[in-house]
């Protein structure tokens, strides 16, 4: 994870994952840690990519959050 690509820090995995977790004693492996990373890095990339695609679409030379919002919904239920 610590390649030439940008990831998420596994604080920041921790802690959104802590936030969500109804028992504070529950603990996560690193391991754990490291897929979630990676998922979610998946997750903002393919999110990009379709976003690029859909500006595309629409001859708009910027991505803006009008063409992530209409990629949204398919890309939560692919995922």
């Amino acid at each position: 994870m610590e390649s030439a690509s940008a990831g998420f820090r596994k604080e920041l995995v921790s802690r959104l994952l802590h936030l969500h977790f109804r028992d504070d004693k529950t603990k996560v492996s690193a391991d754990a840690l490291k897929l979630m990373a990676e998922l979610l890095r998946i997750f903002v990339v393919e999110a990009a990519v379709r976003g690029v695609r859909q500006a595309q679409a629409e001859d708009v030379a910027l991505v803006d959050v009008d063409q992530l919002e209409k990629v949204l919904p398919q890309l939560l239920l692919d995922f």
